[in-house]
């Protein structure tokens, strides 16, 4: 069963081009639902409908859980019945369960502020942290489309950014003047002293003199949260903040969408849950009869 999951996941590295993490969660769950399947004296060839659903809608597994392993199903016998491994898609008639939706937590304008200003930019790592949050909620970049950029990726002089997305789908972002103003702040005189005269192209370094990784990314933005009295923020949630400032200022939700490099606008679509979420809260505070 590993062997056919080892082939799609080869499959769709070479002709979806699906990112390194896509892969992994795709090969976690498929493992998953591999083992419950040989519990019963099952493989992918003799499953059948009622007992992938069995495998997907586990118990133990919330319902977000199931609809990704679904997901990787789905992927799985398409790919068998497209190479003809397998005559029927036993995933056909398999939904995904419903979730209820969760609205992505609040941050304020003013909490960023506090954390923007949280680094001590007299220090080589503050100004680079200092650089790296600019840079996230300037941008909505993903954690890894923000600690994997290149040195001369940042067209300071334009104003833009070029990054790689998922599906390596490449799009072009406005910078800003400010985080423009402090990453050139980073790359002059905080990221030569983090180097210590060896070469390396990634644009934000560590004292490893090596590229910054994801998991530093992450304690670096709670870091400062923790700093700015901000409970459980990730780089993540920084995108969030990035697009729901956006499209409470009033931006199109397509152009929101073609910043952060979502392929369907209903992806996008959660902001303006949050933008009315916020208009109720200011009306039920504000208002005489809220």
């Amino acid at each position: 069963m590993n062997d056919l999951i080892d082939r799609l996941l080869e499959h769709l590295w070479l002709d979806d081009r699906l990112s390194r993490n896509t892969l992994e969660s795709y090969r976690r769950d498929l493992e998953k639902l591999a083992a419950r399947l040989e519990k019963h004296g099952l493989n992918w060839q003799t499953a059948q409908s009622n007992d992938l659903a069995s495998a997907v809608y586990h118990p133990d597994e919330k319902p977000r859980s199931q609809a990704r392993a679904l997901s990787a199903c789905k992927r799985l016998y398409g790919w068998l019945l497209e190479t003809e491994q397998r005559s029927d898609n036993p995933t056909q008639h398999l939904t995904a369960p419903k979730q209820i939706q969760t609205l992505p937590k609040l941050i304020t304008e003013s909490q960023i502020d506090a954390l923007l200003n949280a680094p001590d930019i007299e220090t080589a790592h503050g100004l680079r942290d200092k650089a790296l949050l600019e840079l996230i909620y300037a941008t909505g970049l993903r954690v890894s489309e923000a600690v994997n950029l290149k040195i001369g990726e940042p067209n300071l002089q334009k104003g833009i950014i070029s990054t790689i997305g998922k599906g390596d789908k490449q799009r072009i972002v406005p910078l800003g003047e400010e985080a423009g103003y402090w990453i050139e702040r980073y790359i002059t005189e905080a990221r030569p002293l983090l180097l210590k005269n060896k070469i390396c192209d990634k644009l934000f370094v560590s004292q490893k003199r090596s590229g910054i990784s994801r998991q530093l990314a992450w304690m670096i933005v709670e870091k400062y949260a923790q700093a700015a009295g901000i409970n459980h923020l990730s780089p993540h949630g920084l995108r969030h903040a990035f697009a729901t400032h956006l499209v409470n200022h009033g931006a199109d939700l397509r152009v929101v969408q073609l910043l952060l490099g979502h392929a369907d606008i209903s992806t996008t679509q959660i902001y303006t849950h949050v933008a009315n979420e916020r208009l109720k809260n200011i009306v039920e505070t504000h208002h005489p009869r809220g």
